[in-house]
């Protein structure tokens, strides 16, 4: 699933090449709710967390979800795409642009700006400036959501509480602070939540303008190197699976070890 820095910059790459066009051309077999009307200008392109918000001058909106095999493409009229015709579940028409959307499992359309069925996730932390406030709102938000038992890595996924981050922050997360992913949240004090959030806001901000994604000097830090050395002390990073939903999770058995 796509780190919330990617929609970012996805609604970034999109923004100029549609908004104030004219729709003339909706195809969408799979979508849930009204389609736009042929003819309404695109007025806004945004991302809330991992979802993708069109917005039409119709009053409808449309909202997509990657997740983990859905993506966009923008295209001039006549050049051949790049993925079959038949997995595109969006494709927008606006004169000699045609922006197309693959493979996305979510599809839907609403008949305002979106943001109210999205009213359950927590702060975007991928805003333009994370202050104390916002961050004393995720750590409210994760006392009520955050079951007892819950571990971290899982704990930092959840949506509801702060969106935004994707599996790749919360591995390095816990590498950079020293955590094991499957440390149980209340082995975790409120001062280290909050570093914790406050970290994953700075990283996913300036990964906003980068080409390839980094969290420490070099790279990534523990995500996807299983048996390499740890950046820190040389220990070979470890990979499992952790929590409840069982996600592929890395870490340095020596800088993380595991709660007791």
């Amino acid at each position: 699933m796509p780190e919330g820095d990617t929609i970012h910059k996805l609604a970034a790459r999109l923004r100029p090449a549609l908004v104030g066009s004219t729709l003339d051309r909706f195809d969408a077999p799979r979508l849930t709710g009204s389609p736009p009307a042929v003819g309404s200008e695109i007025t806004a392109v945004d991302a809330v967390g991992k979802h993708l918000l069109i917005a039409f001058a119709d009053g409808t909106t449309l909202e997509t979800h990657l997740r983990m095999t859905g993506s966009w493409h923008l295209y001039r009229t006549g050049e051949r795409w790049r993925k079959p015709a038949h997995l595109a579940r969006v494709v927008l028409g606006c004169g000699e642009t045609i922006a197309v959307c693959f493979s996305a499992p979510v599809v839907r359309s609403h008949r305002d700006d979106g943001r109210r069925s999205l009213a359950h996730l927590g702060p975007d932390l991928c805003g333009p400036a994370t202050d104390d406030t916002l961050i004393d709102e995720v750590l409210e938000r994760l006392v009520q959501v955050a079951e007892p038992g819950t571990a971290l890595a899982e704990v930092l996924l959840d949506q509801r509480i702060a969106s935004g981050i994707g599996n790749v922050y919360a591995n390095d997360l816990c590498w950079i602070h020293r955590l094991h992913p499957a440390t149980p949240i209340e082995g975790v004090d409120t001062d280290t939540r909050r570093q914790l959030y406050a970290t994953a806001a700075t990283l996913l901000r300036a990964n906003l303008s980068t080409q390839r994604r980094t969290t420490v000097p070099g790279g990534l830090a523990v995500y996807g190197r299983a048996r390499r050395p740890c950046r820190r002390c040389g220990t070979p990073i470890r990979s499992g699976r952790v929590g409840l939903n069982a996600r592929a999770t890395w870490w340095c058995p020596r800088c993380q070890p595991e709660h007791r």
